[in-house]
This record gives C-alpha cells, structure tokens and sequence, in this order.
C-alpha cells in the first residue's frame, strides 16, 4: 500500500524526512513495529533521515549497491504506474503531476485487486478488512457449490489465499549478527 508520497522538482534529505514522518503519524505506528526499505539515495542516507527512523524506532533496510530491483514490492507498484494507459508521456506543469499521482494512489490502494494479496485491494489488507471480505467470498463460494456441485468437479472451491507476511528482509532470528556462531567464524 502506498502509505505516503511527495512529489517535488528536487531530491532532498527534508522532504525525505517530512514524507517519511507524516506517514509514520498518520498510520498510529508504534515504536520497533517497522522496517523501512529504500535504496542508497542522499535523501534515504541522510543524517536528517537516519536521525528521525531513529528517534521514531525504525529499523532501516537499504538496497545494495548498484542492484536497482532490490525492492520487489516498489519496483512493481512503479511498473504498475508506468506501464498503466493513464500515465501521460509528460506532465504540463507540477500541478498536473500531483493530480494525477493522487488519483493513480487513490486507485491502487482502493480499487486495484492484487494476485500477490488475494485479489484484494491493498487498503483491504492495511484496513484489517481482509479476513471479513474472503469470508464474505467462501460465502459466495460455498453456496454455489451447494447449489450446483455439478460446476465443481475438484471439490469445495476456496478464495486465493493471503499472506500473512511478506518480507524483503525478515527480521533476524534469535540469535543477533553478532552472536550469529557462522558469522563469528568467517569473521575469524
């Protein structure tokens, strides 16, 4: 889900910063409960960004070196923008850019069902609706099995599942990386 956006004529450390934050607020997160994933841009490594994912308990995950498709999940929400038949060869003006990002957003964490979620919309799975609409959907499904078992020659049919995490980097286990026994040994 697209959870915040700025869109500026420049890349900056503040922006980066502000956008980040407003997010974080207005999503009622609690410290320690987030991950963030970015690439190695001045903005994404400033001090002034590091300094609030820190104050804010932020874990940072940032992509490798030189490697542009780290992040699976911003790569296909950008490929989804791009390759969508809205999406203009150029923008008039900054104005007409923000008008059509925020009716690009409002579409795909509203109204665009995704394979990877299910077929639901993002705002489904952020909102906590998810489980009430798929059992709304095995509803559907059950009755007409019940009705035409003919139609359902595999067996009681089921909505695509959803999943329950999905992680670019999972969270360590255990044992941290610096009493990780393996690590200690290649280190040696």
């Amino acid at each position: 889900m697209v959870v915040g956006w700025l869109l500026a004529d420049r890349e900056d450390a503040l922006l980066a910063e502000q956008v980040l934050a407003d997010a974080y607020h207005r999503d009622g997160l609690a410290p320690s409960q987030l991950t963030i994933h970015a690439d190695r841009g001045a903005p994404m490594t400033s001090k002034a960004v590091a300094d609030l994912l820190i104050d804010l308990g932020v874990r940072r995950s940032h992509s490798r070196p030189r490697v542009s498709n780290d992040n699976p999940y911003s790569e296909a929400q950008f490929k989804t923008m791009k390759y969508g038949p809205t999406y203009p060869n150029r923008f008039a003006s900054m104005a007409d850019a923000r008008a059509w990002v925020t009716t690009f957003v409002h579409w795909y964490n509203q109204e665009h069902r995704h394979s990877g979620l299910g077929l639901l919309t993002p705002a489904m799975v952020h909102g906590g609706t998810a489980d009430a609409v798929m059992a709304a959907r095995q509803a559907v499904l059950t009755a007409a099995a019940t009705t035409h078992p003919e139609r359902f020659v595999r067996g009681q049919p089921t909505p695509p599942a959803v999943p329950v995490k999905a992680w670019i980097n999972p969270p360590l286990t255990s044992t941290t990386p610096a009493d990780d026994p393996a690590r200690l040994k290649r280190n040696s």
